[in-house]
């Protein structure tokens, strides 16, 4: 009996019991079903954390954070200058190996205004041209800060388009595109020029629905609204869109240097952000930053460094923690799964046992009575397997549509093709038990079977 023949007999025989059949695969299916949807929640998780990543400035970008003092340095900590534009301008002359300085200001408690209307930025800073490749922002209307603005702190800002759709309307309430350029808005009572504004960021799901909308305006307005959540990919958007940018010296002149209740001003950075010429020099660079840093501070070690580098460390930790649980999860279900194959196999050879003795006193080998088995468990395993890569693809369709997120679950062909063959080996495993059962029967015994 050769390969084909034994499938086609291996298919009649599960058609023969078709509900028995669909039974003994119901483990197969839902551990499938789980493998692969829940790789693709994983994936999806995966999309979005190294999206949110990339929108926060790449990976070769550096935060020069402010930190506590080690303990044997306590009884200098009030004499700790924080990070300033003394730190930025040695970093510039003495750090060769940097390939961007983006010294940053944050006004804190700044509500923009504008009519009746009003909004409080995410962040509203004060910063240089570097800042836009730093954090990658793309500049769609109007322009950025020139050295003028930045010399005469002039009352300038660049904003998001989170700011123009809450103190302008949105483009799709007008029906046309808002470009605010020239318009002046108020700072905490401080008229500000809109000298240019960001593009609008979004994550690739988002874009997609917006696409989808625009293409099915009766189809997007009907039933309730969908929400994208709040996932990883999608707060780094919202939060760049809610930018206001000014050049750093308006920001110093007009909110930091009329100083504090004490009357004291704050020329402190919030942030000090550095972008590495190359990742294969990372520990160079930061080393050299901070014998820098160290000569600047006075020796005083009130700083230290936050890599990108180690958020993408965390973020394949967690993906490798995730992977491993819901491996665990479906290779259980799986394992059910081959335990009632093995278990239908048994039965299935008690049922048929004068018919295996018939076809080994015609002249079937036991390998041939081997190879039988085998192939009829196999079959099951991989229709099994079929229909749950058929039910993943709906029990992903089902959840964006139940919990849509900003991280949409992603199907990939390695994970359906490993889970194919691992329903293969399943079979393979538990049909060898039965298969060897089968194939040792005896004859005559088998014959004499009732």
């Amino acid at each position: 009996m050769n390969l084909l023949n034994t499938i086609v007999v291996g298919l009649k025989e599960v058609w023969a019991h078709k509900f028995r059949s669909l039974l003994t695969m119901l483990g197969i299916i839902l551990g499938v079903a789980s493998l692969v949807g829940m790789a693709a929640i994983i994936k999806g998780m995966e999309n979005g954390m190294k999206e949110t990543m990339i929108a926060m400035g790449g990976a070769n970008k550096v935060l020069l954070e402010e930190q506590d003092v080690p303990i044997e340095q306590e009884h200098l900590s009030d004499q700790a200058p924080g990070r300033t534009m003394n730190d930025v301008e040695a970093l510039r002359q003495s750090a060769p190996l940097l390939h961007l300085i983006s010294p940053q200001m944050a006004i804190w408690g700044v509500t923009a205004t504008h009519a009746d209307k009003s909004v409080m930025p995410s962040q509203a800073v004060g910063v240089w041209p570097a800042a836009i490749d730093m954090n990658l922002h793309t500049l769609e209307h109007g322009r950025f800060f020139s050295d003028l603005d930045e010399e005469n702190a002039n009352a300038v800002c660049v904003i998001g388009t989170g700011i123009r759709d809450e103190l302008f309307g949105s483009p799709e309430a007008a029906g046309h595109e808002i470009i605010p350029i020239g318009e002046v808005i108020n700072l905490n009572g401080q008229p500000f020029t809109i000298v240019g504004m960001f593009a609008h960021y979004e994550s690739e799901q988002d874009r997609k629905q917006r696409e989808l909308a625009a293409k099915q305006p009766q189809a997007a307005q009907s039933g309730p609204p969908r929400r994208t959540g709040w996932g990883h990919g999608n707060w780094a958007f919202y939060r760049k869109n809610l930018t206001l940018y000014m050049p750093l010296n308006t920001a110093w002149m007009r909110f930091r240097a009329v100083g504090d209740t004490n009357g004291v001003p704050d020329n402190r950075l919030t942030d000090l952000d550095i972008k590495v010429k190359s990742l294969d020099q990372l520990d160079a660079t930061l080393q050299q930053v901070r014998n820098v840093l160290m000569l600047t501070h006075r020796g005083i070690e009130d700083f230290g460094f936050h890599t990108q580098e180690d958020q993408l460390q965390r973020i394949n930790q967690q993906i490798r923690n995730a992977r491993m649980s819901g491996g665990i999860i479906a290779g259980i279900s799986l394992l059910v799964g081959g335990i009632g194959i093995m278990n239908i196999m048994l039965a299935s050879i008690n049922e048929r046992i004068r018919e295996i003795g018939i076809c080994k006193a015609v002249g079937a080998t036991g390998l041939a009575v081997f190879t039988q088995v085998l192939i009829e468990s196999i079959v099951i395993a991989l229709l099994g397997a079929a229909l749950g890569v058929a039910a993943s693809y709906a029990f992903v369709r089902l959840l964006e549509n139940i919990s849509p997120t900003a991280n949409a679950p992603v199907i990939t062909p390695m994970t359906m093709v490993l889970a194919v063959a691992f329903s293969a080996a399943v079979g393979i495993v538990a049909g060898l038990f039965p298969a060897f059962k089968a194939a040792r029967l005896d004859p005559i015994q088998a014959l004499r079977y009732e």
